[in-house]
Parts: structure tokens; sequence; C-alpha cells
């Protein structure tokens, strides 16, 4: 075969790209081999069907063609055919509030994974886990998505404490919020800039990074605005740079 091998693996479809005048560049967030962009060649003429699986927000499994021995290498590789696991498109393209809460996700899980090739099976398995919740519609979308983003931070090494001072460890509720130092912080260990959220704001943060859904779901609608300002500008602070797709998400 002149030094090419067969791939296989299952993954979310997280954008595509133009590419001539019938193919595309499939960008996936794959459970075997992270983040990976495939060539999709004559996906954008009208009787594929093939293309159509291989739309953002879609969860397939896919087969690669690729040169040498590594799926992510020299050249881009070819995605030779596709089955869908899970439309979850279906169920969010069609509601604006799902849809950028999606499309945010999407992204996070782009800029979480920055090298092509290597593992991320946590942030693959939430990304599903999330796509799945927000396509079925179980819970209010900006709830999903801050819960996604805060696990997104935590499996990735930057966990928020929402109680416990995140700078001495003494145990919470602590009052002040600084983003800069992890999170909730002590009186003593409190810096410049800190900020006092509502205690019920934290208690919504901690119940969406735990999972505690019946908590999170019973929240005012004030405490969840001011909760995703603080997910937001603590992922900002660790991504060095915001989220593009967050200034569409409702508010």
């Amino acid at each position: 075969m002149g030094g090419m091998s067969l791939f296989r693996d299952d993954g979310i479809v997280l954008r595509t790209q133009k590419l001539g005048e019938a193919d595309r560049i499939i960008t996936l967030l794959t459970r075997g081999h992270g983040r990976v962009r495939a060539v999709a060649r004559g996906v954008r003429r009208t009787k594929s069907k093939f293309g159509a699986r291989l739309e953002p927000f879609s969860h397939v499994d896919v087969q690669f063609f690729a040169r040498g021995s590594e799926l992510v290498g020299r050249g881009l590789p070819l995605c030779t055919q596709s089955e869908t696991i899970a439309p979850y498109g279906s169920g969010i393209v069609t509601d604006y509030a799902r849809y950028t809460a999606g499309t945010a996700m999407l992204e996070t899980a782009e800029r979480f994974t920055d090298h092509e090739g290597e593992p991320a099976v946590q942030q693959y398995l939430l990304l599903v886990g999330a796509l799945r919740t927000l396509a079925r519609g179980e819970h209010a979308p900006r709830l999903v998505l801050d819960a996604f983003l805060l696990r997104s931070l935590a499996v990735n090494g930057y966990a928020p404490s929402f109680s416990d001072c995140a700078q001495c460890g003494m145990p919470g509720p602590n009052r002040f919020f600084s983003v800069a130092s992890g999170g909730s912080v002590c009186a003593d260990c409190r810096v410049p800039g800190s900020i006092v959220p509502s205690p019920r704001t934290l208690e919504l943060l901690g119940a969406l990074l735990t999972g505690d859904w019946a908590t999170a779901d019973a929240c005012e609608p004030r405490y969840v605005r001011e909760g995703s300002g603080l997910v937001s500008a603590y992922l900002h602070w660790h991504l060095e740079r915001g989220l593009r797709s967050l200034r569409y998400v409702e508010k």
C-alpha cells in the first residue's frame, strides 16, 4: 500500500472548512487519537450522503486512510468512511439557545486539545455527554454550557474552588472570589480585584461542577447570570483569550 495505513475511531465533528470545489477539511475530537483534521473528498456534492454525516455536532464512527504508521503525521489523512452514532445536531441546530451553547462547547473542546493526535479521553467523554444532554433539552442550555466549561477546566488541571479557600485551604464557604487565585478565597488570602458574589451563585457553580442538577435547575435566573459571568472570566483567564462563540450565547 506504499506505506499507507487504515485507522478507525469514533469522534465528534468540531468544525468543517471548504477545500477545493467539492471537498472539506473535517476537524474531529476522537476517542483514541484526540483532535484530528482529515480531508473528506466529494462531500460537498449535492448527492453525497457521506457529507451529511460529517456536520458539526455529529457523533460518528470514522475510517481514516493515512500515510505512514501514525494517523497524525505527514499531511492530512483521508476520511474514507463514516457511520452516524448519534446525530446530536438535529436536536441542537433548530434552537438558538442550544445552538449557541453547543457551538461554544465545540470551540472549547478544540481549544483544550492544542496538539493533534494526542488522546484526550476525558475531554472527549465530557463533550459527548454535554451534547447529548443539550440535544435532549434536559436542562437549560446555559446551565449545560457552564457545567461543561467548568468540568473542561477541571479535567485540564484548572478546577476552580467554590467553597474552600483556593490558596490556603481554609474550609468554606468563603465570601471572596478571585479568578487569578483559583476561585473562592478567605479574607486573609484576598487579593486586589477580588469580588464578593452571592453565596447562591457559588452554590450553583459548585453544583454544576459536581453534577448536582437538582440544585442547579432550581436556581434563580439572577444567580445563573452572575455565575455565567464568573465562568466566562475564569475560562478567559486560563485560555488567555476568550471564546469567539460565547458572545452569541443568550444571557
